[in-house]
């Protein structure tokens, strides 16, 4: 399950993933920045805050979740992966050879440095 919240003013998509990854999570995720995306053409930022990767419920929702990277990476300016996990790491330098956004890895406690990072003045 993800927790998601549009942070309007700020052009920001927060996400919290806080059990396995559902397929339905990527589609209501969809629903709320598609309209933002097609009225504003992009986001500047997704930050994905979660202490360590849940996994996900199902292969359909892995494959839901690699079509909605693929179908959004390009409308988003910056990733902040906030994270105690190994794959914030590996997220960072593995996912920044084919998405278009820049990426960067922070430690849990550093929320407010993400947000500074993705708003350009961190």
């Amino acid at each position: 399950m993800i927790e998601h919240t549009l942070d309007t003013a700020h052009s920001i998509l927060y996400v919290r993933p806080t059990s396995s990854l559902e397929k339905g999570d990527f589609e209501q995720l969809a629903e709320t920045a598609d309209p933002f995306i097609e009225k504003t053409g992009s986001l500047e930022g997704l930050i994905i805050s979660s202490p360590s990767f849940p996994g996900w419920k199902s292969i359909g929702a892995m494959v839901t979740h690699f079509r909605f990277v693929r179908d959004h990476h390009k409308f988003i300016r910056k990733v902040a992966l906030v994270t105690d996990s190994s794959l914030g790491d590996i997220g960072e330098h593995l996912a920044s050879h084919f998405l278009s956004a820049d990426i960067k890895h922070f430690a849990v406690g550093e929320l407010k440095a993400a947000e500074q990072w993705v708003m350009g003045n961190g």
